[in-house]
C-alpha cells in the first residue's frame, strides 16, 4: 500500500482568534455569517453536516469532514476540572473512528498543532486532503477537513482554509463557554430551587436582598410574618417593611460598615400592625470573595421583648423595692437579696449568699410556728406574719414577713422567697397613736377613752365577783389663777406634779386618769367599805396640801386644793358613763359647799344637777326668745341730790317659772360661757335705752354695765365702740364696772384694753372694792375713774366700828387719788348720813330706789332732775 505524503504548510502559523477574525473580515462574509449562525444560532445539537457542507463549498471540495467534541467537553467540564486528560482521549476516539485517510491526517495535525496538507498523488486513494485540529487552549475542540478539490490546494486555499478553521475554533469556543454558562446557570437554578424549598420549610422569616436592598428572595416564613406573598414582596425595597424608615438606613449603614450584624427593628405587617423583629444580616460572596447579595434572617421578638421588659421591670422592682426581698433555693440557702435587704439588716449580699437566712432559722427553732407556716404554704402557697430579726450590729427589730413558694411547670417547688419590712417605725408610730388615743399627752395618764375601757372591765369583774369600787372626780381649785399668773408652761408643770402625787396616793391596781384641764378621775377598782374611798380622798387632800414649786423659774411656792366627788359602784351606777356623771355631780356640790372638801353622790344631788342642766337650757333659749330685760338702779349724787347715773342690772322672767333670781342664773352663765353673748346683749340694750331716753328729752345720765372676766377678750373695745356708734352715743354715756380679780390676770393685756376704753371716752369703775385682793398698786397702775365700796362694808354702818373705819379709809384713799367714790347697798338714812359726812360722792341702794324698769326709771329721773337742760 503506497504511503501518503503529508506536508505541513510551513508558512502557516497556528490559527489565533485575531487571525480568524481578520480572515472572516477579508473573506467570504456570507460564509462567515452562515458559519456563525450554525455555531451560535440555536440551543440544540451542533449542525455538523451543515458546517461540513459550508466548508466544502467554500473550498470547492466535493468531500469533507467535521467532527466536534463540544458536547463531551461541556459534559466533562461540568463534572471535572478543566484541563483533565479526558478530552484528548475522547478526541482520539472520534478521530480513530474516521476513515483511514482522515484518521492519518488528523493524527498528524494533532501532533503538529498546524494545518496539514495531504498530497493526493501519494495517498492511498489518490485524493488530495487538507485538515486541521480545532483548538482554543490546550483542549481540542474538534477537527475539520476538506478533500477532492481538483488541482489540489494551493497556498491561497490553504490560507483560506486556515481562516475558516480559525473562525470555527473561535465559534466552538464561544459555544463551549455559552454551554458552560448555561450549565452553570442550570445548576445554580437547581440549587436555588433546592434552597428555596428548604427555606420554605423554615418557620422563621428568611429573605435575600441585593446589595441595594431590593428583595430577591422571600420564604413562607416571611409571608407568615409580614402577610405579603412572594409575588407582592419580590423586587420591592426592604424599606416598605419598616415602621420607621430611619431605622432601615441606620441598620444598612451599620451593616455595610461591618460594625454590626444583628439588629432590633420595628416592622410593619401588611395589615398595618407594628411589631418588633430581630434581623440578622450576612453577605453572600462569589468565588473571588466579592459581595453578591445579602441574606436576612428575621424573627418576631415582640413577645420576647415584652418578656424581657417584664423581666427588667421585675428586676428593677426587685432592686428598687423599699422592702427587703430574699430568694432561697430548695436546699434552704440564700441565692439572691436586694438592696433594701442590706439597708435594713446591714448585711452585704456576699455575707449571706449560700447560707440559710437568719430570720427563718429563728422560725425553725419553734416547731409549732414552723408547722403553722408549712401548713399555710401547703394550702395556699403563702404565709404572712411578724418575726423578729437581728441586724448586723446585733440590734433586734420586728419585721413584717410575707413568705411564698415558687414552683416550676411541673408543680415542683424550686425556690422560696420572702419579702419583709422593718416595722420599728411603724410599731413606734402605732405606740404613739395608741398613746395619743388612750393617754393624756401632758401627764402620761390614761385619758377618758382608756378610763372608760378599764372601767367597763372593772364593772364586769365587779358583777362577777360581787365586789365594790369607787370613782373619785377630782377638780383642782384656783388652777386658773395659777395659769393666768404664771403662764401655761408653769400650769402644765403643776398638772404633771399633781398627776405624780395622785399616783402615789393609790394602789398599783387602781387607775388615775386625766379628763382634761384641771380634772382628774381616780378609779378604785376593789374596795371593801365606803370609808375606803373617803380615806383615799383624805390622802389626796393631804398630798395636794403640800406646796408646789412654780414652773416658771421663779421657784415660788404655789398652793392649790381640790374638790372631790365620789360615786360608788355598783350602787351609784353600773356603767362608766353613769358613774362619771354622778361623780361629777358630787364634785360640783362639794365645790359649792366646802370648796376643798369631798362629797359622796346622792339622789338629791342628781335632782339638783338635772335642775341646773334644765336651767342652762332655758337660759340659752331666754337669749333667743327675748326673755331678758334690764332694770336700772339710780345713783344719787350726795352733793347735788340729783341722779347722775344708774347701774344696768340684768333680769330674767321665765315664761313658766316666773322671775329667776340673778344669783341663780348669773353664775351659771359665767360657768357655761353664755355670759359672753349675754354681756354683749346687755351693753347693746343699755345703749339702745340711753338713746331712747335722749330722744324722749330726758337728762343724760351715765349707765354702768358690769363686765365679766370672760368678756375681757381682744376686740372688746372695738365692739363697744361700734355699739355706741350704732346708737349715736358718745363714750361718756357708758361706764364699765370691773372687779379686782380681773386686774390680777394678764396685766399688760388688761392695761392696754383699759387705755383703749379711756381713749373712747368711757369711764371705768372698780366694783366691790375691798372684797378681793385689794391692792393700792391697782389704783395707781390702772386708769380707773370710780371706786365702789362693796355693800358688805356699808351694811354695818354706822354701828360697826370696823366697817366705819374701812369705809372712811376707802373714801379717804379715793379722794387722795382723785377718784369718785360710790357706795352701794345703802338701805338706811343713818348709812346715808354717815357716808355723806365721810365725803362719799354717790350712793345707790334701796334707801333711795330699788332697781326699776326703764319706764319707771325714766319717770323717777324726770321727777328728780327735771327735763333735760334744767
Amino acid at each position: 500500500m503506497p504511503s501518503t505524503r503529508i506536508t505541513v504548510a510551513p508558512e502557516l502559523d497556528p490559527i489565533p482568534a485575531a487571525l480568524a477574525t481578520q480572515a472572516a473580515r477579508i473573506g467570504d462574509l456570507d460564509l462567515a455569517g452562515r458559519l456563525a449562525a450554525a455555531l451560535l444560532g440555536g440551543n440544540g445539537a451542533l449542525p455538523d453536516e451543515l458546517i461540513r457542507a459550508l466548508c466544502c463549498s467554500a473550498l470547492e471540495s466535493p468531500d469533507g469532514c467535521f467532527v466536534s467534541c463540544l458536547d463531551d467537553l461541556a459534559a466533562d467540564d461540568a463534572a471535572a476540572p478543566r484541563g483533565a486528560l479526558g478530552p484528548e482521549i475522547r478526541f482520539a476516539a472520534y478521530r480513530d473512528a474516521l476513515p483511514a485517510p482522515w484518521r492519518q491526517l488528523f493524527r498528524q495535525a494533532l501532533e503538529s498543532g498546524l494545518p496539514v496538507v495531504a498530497d493526493g498523488h501519494l495517498s492511498d486513494d489518490g485524493i488530495p486532503r487538507l485538515g486541521v485540529t480545532l483548538r482554543h487552549g490546550p483542549a481540542p475542540l474538534g477537527m475539520v477537513g476538506v478533500a477532492g478539490r481538483p488541482g489540489g490546494y494551493s497556498a491561497t486555499e490553504q490560507q483560506r482554509f486556515a481562516a475558516i478553521a480559525g473562525l470555527l475554533a473561535q465559534g466552538l469556543e464561544v459555544r463551549r463557554q455559552l454551554a458552560e454558562r448555561q450549565a452553570e446557570l442550570a445548576r445554580s437554578e437547581a440549587k436555588v430551587a433546592h434552597q428555596s424549598l428548604i427555606l420554605d420549610q423554615i418557620h422563621d422569616s428568611v429573605l435575600t436582598l441585593d446589595l441595594s436592598g431590593f428583595i430577591t428572595g422571600w420564604n413562607k416564613g416571611a409571608e407568615r410574618l409580614f402577610g405579603y406573598t412572594a409575588d407582592e414582596a419580590l423586587g420591592r425595597h426592604i424599606l416598605f417593611l419598616y415602621a420607621d424608615e430611619r431605622e432601615e438606613d441606620e441598620m444598612f449603614n451599620a451593616f455595610l460598615e461591618g460594625n454590626q450584624r444583628e439588629f432590633e427593628v420595628r416592622g410593619r405587617r401588611k395589615n398595618g400592625e407594628e411589631f418588633w423583629a430581630s434581623i440578622t444580616l450576612s453577605l453572600a460572596r462569589d468565588g473571588q470573595d466579592r459581595p453578591q447579595s445579602i441574606i436576612g434572617y428575621l424573627i418576631d421578638i415582640t413577645d420576647q421583648l415584652s418578656a424581657q421588659e417584664k423581666l427588667r421591670l421585675h428586676a428593677r422592682i426587685f432592686e428598687q423595692s423599699s422592702e427587703a426581698v430574699v430568694v432561697v433555693e430548695r436546699g434552704g440557702n440564700v441565692v439572691s437579696v436586694n438592696r433594701a435587704f442590706t439597708e435594713i439588716t446591714g448585711f452585704r449580699e456576699d455575707q449571706v449568699l449560700g447560707y440559710p437566712p437568719r430570720m427563718l432559722l429563728a422560725l425553725r427553732d419553734d416547731p409549732e410556728a414552723t408547722a403553722v407556716v408549712e401548713a399555710a404554704l401547703a394550702a395556699t402557697g403563702t404565709w404572712q406574719g411578724e418575726l423578729e430579726d437581728e441586724r448586723s450590729n446585733g440590734e433586734r427589730y420586728p419585721a413584717g414577713v410575707s413568705l411564698a413558694l415558687v414552683r416550676n411547670a411541673s408543680g415542683e417547688e424550686t425556690h422560696r422567697f420572702f419579702v419583709f419590712s422593718d416595722l420599728t417605725e411603724r410599731k413606734a408610730h402605732e405606740q404613739q397613736v395608741y398613746r395619743l388615743a388612750y393617754y393624756d399627752s401632758l401627764t402620761g395618764l390614761p385619758n377618758r377613752s382608756l378610763l372608760f375601757s378599764l372601767l367597763a372591765q372593772a364593772l364586769l369583774e365587779s358583777q362577777r365577783r360581787q365586789s365594790h369600787g369607787a370613782l373619785l372626780f377630782v377638780d383642782l381649785n384656783r388652777f386658773k389663777t395659777v395659769n393666768d399668773s404664771y403662764g401655761h408652761a408653769a400650769a402644765d408643770s403643776l398638772l404633771r406634779d399633781v398627776a405624780e402625787r395622785l399616783i402615789r396616793t393609790v394602789r398599783a391596781e387602781d387607775v388615775v386618769a386625766r379628763l382634761g384641764g384641771d380634772e382628774f378621775v381616780i378609779a378604785l377598782m376593789d374596795i371593801a367599805h365606803r370609808d375606803d374611798a373617803a380615806r383615799v380622798a383624805y390622802k389626796i387632800h393631804d398630798a395636794l396640801a403640800l406646796p408646789f414649786v412654780a414652773g416658771d423659774g421663779s421657784r415660788e411656792e404655789v398652793r392649790i386644793s381640790a374638790a372631790i366627788g365620789i360615786a360608788l359602784f355598783p350602787d351609784d351606777g353600773r356603767d362608766a358613763e353613769t358613774l362619771l356623771r354622778h361623780a361629777d355631780v358630787a364634785m360640783y356640790r362639794a365645790k359649792q359647799s366646802t370648796a376643798d372638801g369631798f362629797l359622796f353622790y346622792s339622789q338629791e344631788m342628781n335632782r339638783r344637777s338635772r335642775e341646773r342642766l334644765k336651767l342652762e337650757g332655758a337660759l340659752r333659749r331666754a337669749l333667743e326668745q327675748g326673755e331678758l330685760s334690764l332694770h336700772f338702779q339710780p345713783q344719787l349724787c350726795l352733793s347735788t341730790q340729783r341722779i347722775v347715773g344708774a347701774e344696768a342690772l340684768l333680769r330674767w322672767r321665765h315664761p313658766e317659772l316666773g322671775p329667776i333670781p340673778p344669783a341663780e342664773f348669773i353664775p351659771l352663765a359665767e360657768e357655761t360661757g353664755l355670759i359672753i353673748p349675754i354681756g354683749t346683749w346687755v351693753i347693746n340694750a343699755a345703749c339702745a335705752q340711753a338713746h331712747a331716753w335722749q330722744k324722749q328729752g330726758l337728762p343724760q345720765v351715765r349707765l354702768a354695765v358690769n363686765l365679766s372676766s370672760r368678756q375681757f377678750l381682744p376686740g372688746l373695745p372695738q365692739q363697744i365702740s361700734e355699739i355706741l356708734t350704732r346708737h349715736q352715743l358718745s363714750g361718756d354715756v357708758l361706764e364699765l364696772e370691773i372687779t379686782e380679780s380681773m386686774l390680777m390676770h394678764n396685766t399688760e393685756r388688761v392695761v392696754a384694753m383699759m387705755e383703749e376704753f379711756q381713749q373712747a371716752g368711757l369711764s371705768l369703775s372698780l366694783d366691790d372694792f375691798g372684797t378681793g385682793y385689794s391692792s393700792l398698786s391697782y389704783l395707781k397702775r390702772f386708769p380707773i375713774d370710780n371706786l365702789k365700796i362693796d355693800q358688805s362694808f356699808v351694811r354695818g354702818l354706822p354701828e360697826d366700828a370696823n366697817d366705819s373705819a374701812i369705809a372712811r379709809a376707802i373714801i379717804g384713799m379715793a379722794k387722795a387719788l382723785k377718784l369718785c367714790v360710790i357706795a352701794e347697798g345703802v338701805e338706811t338714812e343713818a348709812q346715808l348720813r354717815f357716808l355723806a359726812e365721810a365725803g362719799c360722792d354717790e350712793i345707790q341702794g334701796y334707801h333711795f330706789s330699788p332697781p326699776l324698769p326703764a319706764d319707771q326709771f325714766a319717770a323717777l329721773l324726770l321727777r328728780v332732775n327735771g327735763p333735760a337742760g334744767q
